[in-house]
């Protein structure tokens, strides 16, 4: 199965299983992963939050505790793990009785299901940060956030890509998609830590803000050319221009008819009477332009992006937000929690020799991934009182969409293990350094609720 190239699911999922596998233990199995997955997301994310991080950190750090790296309740096929690597499945055969010559089916058909739940929480995911991103209020930043922006995915992209080729001798697919996991900015984490610290409304606060969503937009273009070109294993700059045309045409395509959309969304929305008549039609249109953005060989998730900035310029934004979250709160943990678990960090453990070229590669792009954001701030003009420093460091946090990024090059083959592993160390780093570094270079902070008055305020 294809991670995130096209929105495929398969009805007869089970049924296809069950070939070679008894479908009440495929069932089973699946069950008890999502006892797991969801054990992890909330005591990751509970103890990530009450030291002042981000849930999803938590999330992929669970992950990785009951996946492959430690636990190995959560194992995969594709890291090489079969059904006696698998507690989980070792579980099922001392409980529910299943057999040892079973046991390997029911272990693929249960990474199947939960392969395919994580996609579509990652479509979920993309489709929820489409509906958080206020076209008009980005385009109000200005050109500074442009910058900013344009300059904090250029940087990181080059200098990684060109790196990973020139020092360490990576071929060309992977160092780009090495390359592109840099470029995204986590706008839910700068935007919290902004907020606790009363800065979210000040001119440093607007540019960080419209920057990394601008940041997010570019990224996500990136994405659907390097997933792209992954699918071929080729560099084809011909393909490359039209990925790039196709992607940015898509997105102003589906903007441009967002005004004549959302009227005839919310028409619709208001002749149904049953239960889910906004929710259910919203994630229609998601799937629907998922597959559009599928056939024309980009990322599903692309789509699912453009449905939710289509969607948030409709009267009924704000209750679809509201309908959303705990959609996702359901799907998302589970994409979080599958990637931490994918990931094999005994590859960068510099006890074996041949692990030690994997961990300088994450040092490498640590160091990039921090220094590529930072230099943003340097381009912000005409504001000579502005902390430049403060700007740059905002940028630095990769998150969930870098997370993304890692994810899709690893299901597709493009990066190897020991380069997943250092782009999933890059955006722990990265995320974990962001919320101490905004509050060091912001030594006066404003009070929180100062500052919550004047986003209220008619002004804002």
């Amino acid at each position: 199965m294809q991670f995130l190239g096209a929105i495929n699911f398969s009805l007869p999922l089970l049924a296809t299983a069950t070939e070679t596998a008894d479908s009440s233990m495929v069932l089973a199995g699946v069950l008890l992963t999502l006892v797991v997955i969801y054990l992890a997301s909330k005591l990751g994310g509970e103890l990530s939050n009450k030291f002042g991080f981000p849930p999803v950190l938590g999330e992929l750090v669970g992950g990785v505790v009951v996946g492959i790296s430690v636990l190995h309740l959560l194992v995969f096929p594709q890291t090489g793990a079969d059904s006696s690597s698998s507690l989980i499945i070792t579980f099922l055969e001392g409980t529910a009785g299943l057999t040892p010559e079973a046991a390997n089916g029911v272990f693929n058909a249960q990474s199947e299901v939960i392969s395919t739940l994580s996609e579509l929480g990652v479509i979920i995911l993309l489709f929820e940060i489409g509906l958080e991103s206020n076209l008009k209020d980005l385009m109000a930043v200005g050109i500074q956030a442009t910058i900013v922006a344009i300059v904090g995915v250029i940087v990181p992209f080059a200098a990684g890509t060109a790196g990973l080729m020139i020092f360490f001798g990576v071929s060309p697919i992977p160092a780009i998609f090495a390359g592109a996991a840099l470029t995204a900015t986590s706008i839910g984490i700068t935007s919290k830590v902004l907020s606790e610290l009363g800065r979210l409304s000040s001119k440093e606060g607007q540019i960080i803000l419209g920057a990394a969503v601008i940041d997010d937009v570019l990224g996500i273009i990136v994405l659907a050319v390097v997933g792209s070109l992954a699918k071929d294993g080729a560099v084809d700059v011909t393909k490359v221009v039209y990925l790039i045309v196709s992607a940015t045409g898509f997105l102003l395509g589906a903007i441009l008819l967002g005004n004549l959309f959302s009227k005839f969304f919310v028409a619709i929305a208001n002749q149904l009477r049953t239960r889910g008549q906004l929710v259910i039609p919203a994630f229609i249109f998601a799937l629907i332009m998922a597959y559009f953005a599928a056939i024309i060989q980009l990322e599903a998730i692309l789509g699912a992006f453009a449905a939710g900035l289509v969607l948030d310029e409709t009267d009924e934004r704000i209750e679809l937000q509201k309908q959303v979250i705990p959609i996702a709160d359901i799907l998302v943990p589970i994409f979080f929690v599958a990637v931490g678990a994918k990931t094999d960090l005994s590859v960068l453990n510099p006890a074996i020799p041949s692990n030690r070229e994997g961990l300088i590669m994450a040092v490498f792009l640590i160091a990039v991934a921090i220094i590529g954001k930072v230099v943003t701030g340097l381009t912000v003009f005409g504001q000579p009182e502005i902390n430049r420093l403060a700007i740059g460091v905002g940028m630095i946090p990769r998150g969930e969409v870098g997370l993304v990024f890692a994810s899709v090059g690893a299901a597709s083959g493009a990066l190897s293990k020991s380069l997943t592993a250092a782009v999933i160390m890059m955006v722990i780093l990265t995320t974990f350094l962001a919320p101490p570094l905004l509050r060091l270079v912001f030594p006066e902070p404003k009070t929180v609720a100062d500052d919550s008055e004047k986003l209220v305020s008619p002004e804002s």
